[in-house]
């Protein structure tokens, strides 16, 4: 079913729900009231017949006369029947009544009134006390006019009720259109997306409602579909790309080693050269196999030592900054140890960490490398200062892209992905990281950990 005709049918539903309770409640309302009312009329006219029959002999001629015309005008004597204490019918022409029972009279003696309804007649009775002896004076009235208004609100609610469940269900079809319009926009504007560029967003409809969300959350669904989508492409371009070097520099040593006899130092250089040509594939594999996995990530996070971690990867890359004809220098400014102390996996954090330091190292240009643990209230910050080549605008914007590299890297040896596995990893921390950069003036990564670690 589709949401439209869930829509008419649930508001059909609904309306008609409400609509029969609502005429339900009216019509005994009015029910319970009508009758209240001829019995009313008819506990009046009781009173009046009783006055007319039972106080003739008490009030002056002109008042009884005045009484009586007012008693014609509102029952028949054949619709009046008035008993004495044996139940006997002294006034009155309605003889042998045999829906007036001695439990009426009963009723009407010991509660000084009694109303009931049988077959088409109203009957109310009062008991009358008169010097003539006690009496119980009965009246009946037809109850075709009671039956008539009743069968006329019957017929009138309805017509109300089915007039009303077609107006609902044909403004419910049409408003369901006029609703639905938004979404069917949006499903044909999916539908005409073209799958071989899916990254093209849907207009927005600048409504600002649900339709508008909707809108926007599809377009970043796609958004990040296509960005899988050109990672895949991406991928064996670039696997093919990083792998071409070393493994034809492996395949060409091995080629010209094979050629003739060498001594035990050039066996020696070539398995080097080879060695290290292997570890960087593995390591290309190892830093792709962990990139895949980071959003399945559910490793159990432990307390890590941040500035423990500064100094193992300062072990491990003084040498090579020396190589480099440069320095490694850590300036650690925190006042409260506890913000050192930080809940993460501690592989992943020296993986980024260590990425970040590299890449200093890398592109210092025999300039000193400052690593620098500060605090700002409850946050640990740490700042990676180089004063190398620096990054171009244009570059800076998708340096963490994966696979993306500067223009400006020259021969420098890299994969493209240390930097975006290192955001990968900080994202995963929930930690900011911050890059800013000038051309030939250095580069500075600004790393914000959550407060309370």
């Amino acid at each position: 079913m589709t949401l439209r005709n869930r829509f008419t049918l649930i508001s059909s539903l609904s309306f008609g729900i409400v609509s029969i309770i609502t005429s339900a409640v009216i019509f005994f309302a009015y029910y319970d009231s009508t009758k209240i009312f001829y019995f009313e009329k008819l506990r009046n006219t009781a009173l009046i017949s009783a006055i007319y029959y039972l106080e003739k002999d008490e009030l002056p001629k002109d008042r009884h006369a005045q009484i009586k015309q007012e008693y014609k005008h509102l029952i028949q004597n054949n619709q009046v029947a008035v008993y004495n204490q044996n139940n006997e019918v002294t006034f009155g022409q309605n003889l042998n009544d045999e829906n007036i029972k001695p439990s009426h009279l009963r009723a009407a003696r010991n509660n000084k009134g009694t109303q009931f309804m049988s077959g088409n007649q109203f009957y109310y009775g009062i008991f009358y006390p008169d010097n003539q002896g006690d009496f119980v004076v009965f009246v009946k009235s037809p109850n075709d006019s009671f039956q008539s208004q009743i069968w006329r609100l019957s017929i009138i609610m309805l017509s109300v009720l089915i007039i009303g469940l077609l107006a609902i269900f044909f403004l419910s079809r049409y408003l369901s259109k006029v609703v639905y319009k938004p979404i069917s926009n949006v499903v044909e504007r999916i539908n005409k997306v073209d799958y071989n560029n899916i990254s093209t967003a849907i207009t927005s409809t600048n409504t600002n409602d649900e339709i508008e969300d909707l809108i926007k959350s599809y377009n970043k669904l796609l958004g990040r579909i296509s960005e899988n989508v050109l990672l895949q492409q991406n991928f064996i371009n670039y696997v093919s790309h990083e792998f071409k070097t070393p493994l034809a520099a492996i395949s060409g040593n091995l080629e010209v080693f094979a050629q003739k006899d060498r001594t035990p130092e050039e066996y020696k250089k070539v398995a080097k050269e080879s060695l290290d040509n292997v570890y960087e594939i593995e390591n290309i594999l190892n830093n792709l196999l962990l990139m895949s996995g980071m959003t399945k990530l559910e490793s159990s996070h432990k307390q890590v030592r941040i500035d423990e971690l500064i100094w193992k990867i300062y072990e491990k890359l003084e040498p090579k900054a020396k190589e480099k004809l440069s320095s490694l220098k850590i300036e650690l400014q925190v006042m409260k140890p506890a913000l050192l102390e930080f809940p993460g996996n501690e592989t992943l954090l020296y993986l980024a960490l260590y990425n970040i330091v590299e890449n200093a190292i890398k592109y210092s240009q025999d300039h000193p490398i400052v690593i620098t643990l500060s605090e700002s209230a409850d946050h640990l910050n740490i700042k990676v200062k180089d004063q190398g080549k620096g990054i171009p605008p244009d570059d800076l914007a998708k340096i963490t892209d994966t696979f993306y590299r500067g223009k400006n890297v020259d021969g420098i040896k890299g994969s493209g992905i240390g930097l975006s596995l290192s955001k990968s990893i900080f994202d995963h921390h929930h930690i900011m990281m911050n890059i800013e950069s000038v051309v030939d003036v250095g580069t500075s990564v600004f790393l914000v950990f959550p407060p309370d670690a």
